[in-house]
């Protein structure tokens, strides 16, 4: 099946709840976004077709490109399907770097969003480690020299991992002047290594869950500037 295939977002639905590690990974990064979304209502989450944050906080309202049974709708992250302010946040894991238009969506983000909401998400970060990880051993794109935009192949297949850096770190002059509404609060390189472990959506084996608690107690001792897979990344909407 290829990425693109709902059935390809099915499968890795049941991998995510069946393999402990990996579980007990995306409940770390649930636990970061529900934190920053506190007494925000309502969330709107893109890209739910494989995760389940919904066990983790009531009220999300479910959105996927890729339609899959139980979302409550199919959304285009570049048109949003809500009215001017209605949002109080927009949370995602893993999905910023697939929007081929990145501005686009920001721009409906601002739009959508009342002041004082945020979109909080968990990215591919650009470090020295992670550079030889999406070059080498992953099968998506990887490019930190590219503009914000790419061609759209599909929901999933269309990618640039080094698009959340591009956008917030290496263009962050540009993005502040582009949308003077919207605030980067938090930038946090984190997990180096558990991601790895865990071997991910592809793989159907892992480390033990187990383990889990050992690995970030390592991590956390690193310089996640440096060696930070993933960052946790908060936009605020001004006023």
């Amino acid at each position: 099946m290829g990425v693109d295939d709902p059935r390809t977002t099915l499968l890795r639905r049941r991998l995510l709840q069946s393999k402990p590690f990996l579980r007990c990974l995306y409940l770390e990064w649930y636990s970061l976004l529900a934190a920053r979304i506190q007494g925000l209502d309502p969330v709107l989450e893109l890209g739910s077709g494989g995760g389940f944050l919904s066990e983790f906080r009531a009220g999300v309202i479910q959105s996927d490109l890729i339609r899959v049974p139980g979302l409550s709708l199919s959304a285009d992250a570049c048109r949003l399907p809500f009215k001017e302010g209605r949002l109080g946040a927009i949370v995602m894991t893993n999905v910023l770097h697939h929007i081929p238009d990145v501005a686009q969506f920001i721009a409906e983000a601002v739009r959508c969003l009342r002041p004082g909401g945020h979109v909080v998400m968990v990215e591919p970060w650009n470090t020295v480690w992670s550079q030889q990880i999406y070059r080498h051993l992953h099968n998506e794109p990887f490019d930190p020299g590219a503009t914000w935009k790419f061609p759209f192949t599909g929901p999933l297949s269309s990618a640039n991992n080094a698009l959340p850096w591009i956008l917030f770190r290496r263009d962050r002059a540009r993005f502040e002047e582009t949308f003077p509404k919207m605030s980067i609060d938090t930038i946090q390189p984190m997990m180096p290594f558990a991601y790895l472990l865990s071997g991910g959506v592809s793989r159907p084996i892992g480390a033990p869950g187990w383990s889990y608690r050992s690995c970030r107690t390592l991590e956390r001792r690193l310089a996640l500037e440096r060696l930070g897979l993933f960052a946790l990344i908060d936009l605020k909407r001004r006023s």
